[in-house]
């Protein structure tokens, strides 16, 4: 019986391992995502565990086409996405220097992506690494931010079919090009703390408004998404370092791109005007 048991206790590191995609699977899906052409779901998976395990995998092969990383994407930040995907939390996905590269007013190909859809988001930068010790005090975060940064992020979601909480994971969160608008410098402030709670987030086309929202639409606040993050972080042996971007989610469902319209968020309430940032899709 004993070696029964050190058998099998052998064999639970390979259990662990054996939903984590094969490599040529990833590799397949890498290929699939560079070429704007949907994919089949990844097979096998059964826990967030090993979509993470085929996303690490995958940003080390689209990093060479798509830059390096340079920061996070944080997605499911509303309960209603969250029990879309059957997880109880948000996830994280990891961005690169092409989703940082393009400013307000850009005209992108409308198929950026295999499966593309667009939202409205909002991006911070990280000032230093005492992001780590702020805990959930909304003032002591923004000490540790440089900047707030207007965002239109612009996901692909890739798959063909089968979109669940591990194969959400397993391609990157989707992340994919994003647009960037002016930042803003944020004060370390109650007061500045409670415009990003009370601001309304509207995203439009050049039609008509696509949605609204709330600052609280994001996990309560803006800011509580990054203590989340650095919990996520850190049970993976990372913490946020000095530069880092993160993407703290969206304020809009995520909405098929729709060539020649022009996509706008406007953030009111924040500072004494609105600001907004824009692209066009062609």
């Amino acid at each position: 019986m004993r070696r029964l048991l050190l058998a099998a206790a052998c064999l639970l590191p390979m259990a662990a391992r054996a939903a984590c995609p094969e490599e040529a699977a990833i590799a397949r899906l890498a290929e699939a995502i560079l070429a704007n052409t949907p994919a089949p779901p990844l097979a096998g998976m059964t826990s967030l565990a090993d979509g993470q395990c085929a996303q690490d995998r995958l940003v080390g092969l689209l990093a060479p086409r798509l830059g390096r990383p340079v920061g996070y994407k944080v997605g499911l930040t509303n309960p209603a996405a969250q029990q879309r995907f059957g997880v109880s939390h948000p996830v994280t996905g990891t961005i690169f220097e092409s989703t940082i590269a393009l400013r307000d007013g850009a005209e992108v190909p409308s198929r950026f992506g295999a499966v593309p859809v667009i939202e409205a988001d909002l991006l911070v930068r990280v000032r230093d690494e005492g992001i780590a010790t702020a805990g959930r005090d909304r003032v002591a975060i923004l000490r540790h931010l440089d900047q707030i940064i207007p965002f239109i992020e612009m996901p692909d979601l890739v798959l063909s079919g089968g979109m669940d909480g591990p194969n959400l994971l397993a391609i990157n969160v989707g992340a994919r090009l994003g647009v960037l608008g002016a930042p803003i410098v944020p004060e370390a402030s109650e007061a500045f703390a409670a415009r990003l709670a009370a601001m309304t987030v509207v995203f439009a086309n050049d039609q008509r408004e696509l949605a609204r929202a709330p600052g609280t639409a994001l996990l309560g606040h803006p800011l509580d998404v990054l203590p989340w993050l650095v919990e996520d972080l850190a049970k993976r042996g990372l913490r946020l370092r000095a530069g880092d971007y993160v993407s703290l989610g969206g304020f809009s469902p995520a909405l098929p791109a729709e060539a020649g319209r022009t996509y706008t968020v406007r953030y009111g309430g924040l500072l004494a005007e609105p600001v907004s940032v824009s692209v066009r899709l062609r």
